[in-house]
């Protein structure tokens, strides 16, 4: 029988998916990839795949790795996709694949099949992954293929399915939204929040923050420190990647930070309306912009913002193995080179204020930027800076005059 490799979560879908692939004629191995899910019992979904039949479940725990090599290169360019989206299941996505191909040659697979649909972004990053990294793979994707949307057109007949298999699933056949959690971030999407005049905030159950207004009523001040741009410390304590993330996870979240609503253009062109909470990340998108300002060269620094929105798309789309990202990778740990020292930051009800920052690599200078008298900064050499400036615009000025 050929076999194929499932990226399987125990959830309805890829449950199907894994029945299916059978009745097709694949045995499957079910791959639970730990991106650090806080709500799941690992072993149950294992030996749910198990009973269902795969020819053989395991988890693969890549914590350390999603947060050490995937969100910490995307932090140090401060990508945000469409300025707002901190890419937490974007990141996640391209190291799915990694880890399911390694299962895949293990065992000998034909094939890697993923349970995203065919109107999502999530099946271009699967797919874009995977033929980068193994370009004669055979790619299933179910939700794309006519006879597996007709057999299920709706979630009804998954879960019907189900019942008949006796595949034990947690699904009702009405949801108010879906959501996609990892250590980095919780989305929510579809269901009700595909109405845009419902508010997000009110109907979504947040799983890693607390509301602002049920924050607590006093300022709490958190430390975190960098070496070249990787975040090492919190509150003087070093931590691991992953513990770092999991550590601004509860702090953040108990002074409900890093919630976002917004709609985002979607790679396959259609707008998508989504809610995010990412707590511990956006402490640390903050407090790396804030020990840049002080260690960062402005040219370098305004370099790297240009490149930023293009980074973000490249992670957003998919193309995270590619020749033109890994220059991008070498680019940004050269640039962040000089990224070390402590910041520290009051949080308030949602809030996040720079309450300091130092580093031993600090360009700010006192007693060149300070508007007292006696600085070390002569002004007078200002009047030459502006002429040689000014010389192609007084020129222009002199051929082509404008009117005012």
């Amino acid at each position: 029988m050929p076999s194929c490799v499932l990226a399987y979560s125990g959830g309805l879908d890829t449950s199907v998916i894994l029945g299916w692939l059978q009745d097709e004629g694949y045995d499957v191995h079910a791959v639970y990839v730990d991106l650090g899910q806080p709500c799941e019992d690992r072993e149950a979904i294992l030996n749910k795949a198990k009973t269902c039949g795969a020819k053989s479940a395991r988890i693969v725990d890549v914590q350390e790795e999603l947060c050490r090599d995937f969100a910490f290169p995307v932090l140090q360019w401060q990508a945000k996709y469409e300025a707002v989206y901190l890419l937490g299941t974007s990141i996640a996505r391209p190291l799915i694949s990694k880890a399911c191909l390694q299962v895949a040659r293990e065992v000998k697979a034909d094939a890697y099949a993923h349970g995203a649909t065919g109107k999502g972004n999530d099946q271009c990053r699967f797919q874009l992954a995977a033929e980068a990294l193994d370009p004669a793979v055979k790619i299933i994707a179910p939700w794309r293929i006519e006879k597996f949307r007709q057999l299920f057109p709706g979630r009804s007949d998954m879960i019907a399915y189900c019942e008949q298999r006796n595949i034990p699933v947690k699904a009702s056949i009405s949801k108010p939204y879906s959501s996609d959690e990892n250590c980095l971030h919780i989305s929510y999407e579809a269901g009700k929040l595909e109405d845009l005049n419902v508010c997000g905030v009110d109907i979504v159950e947040f799983g890693m923050t607390t509301s602002p207004k049920n924050a607590p009523d006093a300022v709490e001040t958190v430390t975190i420190a960098y070496e070249s741009g990787v975040p090492v410390a919190v509150n003087g304590k070093r931590l691991s990647p992953l513990s770092i993330v999991k550590t601004l996870n509860h702090i953040g979240g108990r002074n409900g930070i890093g919630r976002i609503d917004m709609v985002e253009g979607r790679f396959v062109g259609m707008k998508s309306r989504g809610v995010y909470e990412a707590p511990g990340m956006t402490l640390l998108y903050e407090s790396h912009r804030c020990l840049e300002q002080i260690t960062i060269d402005r040219d370098l620094m305004h370099l790297r913002d240009r490149l930023a929105p293009e980074v973000a798309e490249m992670v957003y789309y998919g193309f995270w193995y590619c020749p033109k990202f890994d220059a991008l990778l070498a680019f940004i740990r050269e640039a962040q080179k000089p990224v070390t020292g402590e910041v520290k930051l009051n949080l308030y009800k949602g809030n996040v204020m720079i309450a300091g920052r130092e580093s031993p690599r600090n360009l700010y200078d006192e007693a060149i930027a300070t508007m007292e008298g006696g600085g070390s900064y002569n002004q007078t050499d200002a009047e030459g800076f502006l002429r040689i400036q000014g010389l192609p615009i007084r020129v222009q000025g002199r051929v082509n005059p404008r009117q005012y």
